[in-house]
C-alpha cells in the first residue's frame, strides 16, 4: 500500500475530466472498470491510496503524541492521573462519529482538517493503553531505585518508563491508523471530505451520488476492498509485532 501511494504517478494518470468509456465493467483496458464520467476506477483507487494513507498515518501520529503524553503523565503523577482519567473516560463516552461529522461540517473540508479531527478523537484509546502499561512499569523496583539515586521525574518518565511502552506505541499506531482510514472513508462518503483530493471514500460518494450503485457494482467493490486490505494489513502487522515482542512466545 505504501509503495502504491508513493508510486501513484508512475502507475496511473491522475483521474480528471470525462472519458468516452462510461460505466464500463472491469476489462483488460480498464482493470477496475469506469464510472459514470468515464474515469478509470483503478486510477481513482491508486490515487485515493495516497490520501487515505496520509490521513491514516498523520491522524495516528497525532493520537499517539497526545495519548502517550497523557498516559505517561497519568501513570507517574497521581494528581495528573485523577484529571487525566476523567478526561479520557469522558472522551471515550462521547459519540465520536456524530461529533466528527459536526466538526467536519463546520470547518473548511480539507485533508489536514480531517486529519486533525480524526486524530483528536482517537487519542483516548491510546492514552488508556499507555497508562495501563505505564502503571505496571512505575511499580517496578528499578523505578524506586531511580528515585533513590536522585533521578528527576522528567528523567524517569522519558528514560525509564517511555522505553518500556514503545512496543505498545507501535501497535497503537498501526491499529489507530486503520481506524483513521475507516473514519476518513466514512466522512468522505458523507460529503465531508476534501473535494479536491481523491480518496476511497470519495469514490464511494461518487457512486452513491450518480445512482449507479445497483448497476455498476465495480465502482463500490474495489475501493471497499482497498479499505479492507489496508485495515487487515495494519491489524495483522500490529498483532505480529506484538507477538514478536512477547517474551512468553519466544521462550523468554
Amino acid at each position: 500500500m505504501v509503495l502504491l501511494a508513493v508510486g501513484a504517478p508512475l502507475i496511473a494518470v491522475e483521474p480528471g475530466g470525462t472519458g468516452p468509456d462510461v460505466l464500463q465493467p472491469p476489462s483488460g483496458r480498464h482493470w477496475f472498470g469506469t464510472d459514470d464520467l468515464g474515469q478509470d476506477i483503478f486510477a481513482q483507487v491508486v490515487w485515493g491510496t495516497r490520501t487515505s494513507l496520509v490521513i491514516g498515518v498523520a491522524a495516528s501520529l497525532i493520537a499517539l503524541v497526545l495519548g502517550t503524553a497523557i498516559g505517561l503523565l497519568s501513570a507517574y503523577f497521581r494528581p495528573v492521573d485523577a484529571v487525566g482519567t476523567v478526561i479520557t473516560d469522558v472522551m471515550l463516552a462521547l459519540p465520536t462519529l456524530p461529533l466528527m461529522i459536526m466538526l467536519a461540517a463546520v470547518v473548511n473540508p480539507s485533508v489536514w482538517t480531517l486529519t486533525v479531527i480524526i486524530g483528536v478523537f482517537a487519542w483516548p484509546e491510546v492514552a488508556r493503553l499507555i497508562r495501563s502499561q505505564g502503571l505496571v512499569v512505575t511499580a517496578m523496583p528499578y523505578i524506586d531505585g531511580a528515585r533513590v539515586l536522585g533521578a528527576t521525574a522528567w528523567r524517569i518518565v522519558t528514560r525509564e518508563i517511555l522505553p518500556a511502552v514503545i512496543s505498545l506505541m507501535v501497535v497503537s499506531v498501526l491499529l489507530t491508523a486503520s481506524r483513521a482510514v475507516i473514519s476518513e472513508a466514512g466522512l468522505s462518503f458523507l460529503g465531508l471530505g476534501d473535494p479536491d483530493a481523491w480518496s476511497w471514500g470519495r469514490i464511494l460518494l461518487n457512486a452513491q451520488r450518480s445512482g449507479v450503485v445497483a448497476i455498476a457494482w465495480w465502482q463500490t467493490l474495489f475501493p471497499s476492498l482497498a479499505i479492507l486490505v489496508l485495515v487487515l494489513a495494519a491489524t495483522v502487522a500490529g498483532m505480529r509485532f506484538n507477538d514478536i515482542r512477547d517474551p512468553r512466545r519466544n521462550g523468554g
